[in-house]
């Protein structure tokens, strides 16, 4: 597919909130991503699929500045962000939720929850995370220990949620988790949506996938292949078989 195509986004929008161009990265000498190219538009949910090493969680650890070797252009709202650190990225309003999810075994989920500062203003409060996780609230005083998968991702999503961040890198969001939790996962990022954020989904599940996001890219060998919109994933199975190995 041309790049034109696999860069188009959604039909109206004009600046991307955020536009990777040629976006190389290293872990040591091992050379993972190849040029990525992706632009998100702001209200978008966009997922990254592909199989594991294809280099979708080098792509949002690179978005984040986690990856210390890198080159090309990740432009934020406009602004280079390439050469900036993690911490000065969150602070423009970029949360990551890793597939670990970084809950504090020893901590209570209370004291997980407001460890993080606010970054920005416009964080929710705990109430609203709350009221967003109802799991999580009865399970205010327990260790990170006690909690299921399920809760833990709840904890983690919310933590970032907290900070003030407008667009979400959710890294395996469902990674593990019973089908009653995927589909309450689901509904809160469809929910976060609705409120008009902006989320990059690594996800080997694509029927997930195709319940909550608009445009899927499809990533292999640290390149970025082709772009599929959320209506067309149907008449691709053949091409997502193929590059997803299901």
């Amino acid at each position: 597919m041309a790049e034109a195509a696999i860069l188009d986004t959604k039909a109206g929008t004009a600046e991307p909130m955020l536009a990777i161009r040629d976006l190389h990265a290293w872990y040591g000498e091992s050379h993972v991503l190849h040029g990525i190219n992706l632009d998100v538009a702001p209200g978008e949910v966009v997922t990254l699929l592909g199989r594991n090493g294809a280099g979708k969680t080098t792509t949002l650890k690179s978005i984040i500045g986690i990856m210390s070797k890198r080159q090309g252009s990740i432009r934020f709202e406009g602004e280079e962000t390439i050469s900036k650190s993690s911490r000065v990225i969150a602070k423009m309003g970029i949360g990551y939720v890793p597939e670990e999810r970084g809950i504090f075994a020893t901590l209570s989920v209370e004291e997980n929850l407001l460890l993080p500062p606010q970054v920005r203003p416009g964080g929710m409060s705990v109430e609203q995370i709350f009221e967003l996780f109802p799991n999580i609230k009865e399970r205010l005083t327990s260790q990170g220990t006690k909690l299921s998968g399920g809760e833990q991702q709840m904890l983690a999503i919310g933590r970032i949620l907290r900070t003030g961040a407008k667009f979400l890198l959710l890294d395996e969001p469902t990674e593990g988790l019973a089908p009653v939790i995927i589909e309450q996962i689901g509904r809160t990022i469809a929910r976060l949506k609705r409120e008009g954020f902006t989320i990059i989904l690594v996800e080997q599940n694509f029927r997930f996938a195709q319940t909550v996001a608009d445009r899927h890219y499809l990533v292999e060998q640290g390149r970025v292949v082709d772009m599929l919109r959320n209506e067309d994933l149907d008449k691709n199975i053949d091409k997502l078989h193929a590059h997803l190995g299901v």
